[in-house]
């Protein structure tokens, strides 16, 4: 006696009604940069990182050293709006009280992560 097998059918089959969800687009990145000045002493960067990012003691001065010997560090990447938060309470930090010709607060940029 001969048996049959039913067939099998490989692939995926779409239920009448269903709907294929859209893919996510993500928001635009931006990465927030501190830019260097001779007005701020290291113990400003320090403290402001801490405070405002609530980096480490060892990553804020590890982020304090590149500034200092790079020009500009890259902080964080995030959205435009946060970026923009970011960077408006750099500039909103107030002066560095350690250095008499210290006129004001860091300044910080944003640029689009690419």
């Amino acid at each position: 006696m001969a048996t049959t097998s039913p067939s099998v059918t490989t692939g995926t089959r779409t239920q009448p009604g269903a709907r294929s969800e859209p893919a996510v687009k993500r928001p635009p990145l931006y990465h927030v940069i501190l830019l260097d000045d001779d007005y701020h002493t290291y113990e400003y960067v320090i403290g402001m990182l801490r405070k405002l990012f609530g980096y480490s003691t060892e990553q804020s001065y590890r982020l304090a050293d590149e500034v200092d010997n790079r020009g500009r560090v890259i902080l964080t990447t995030t959205t435009r709006e946060h970026a923009e938060l970011k960077r408006d309470q750099i500039h909103a930090f107030g002066r560095d009280w350690r250095i008499a010709r210290c006129e004001g607060s860091m300044s910080a940029t944003i640029e689009p992560a690419e």
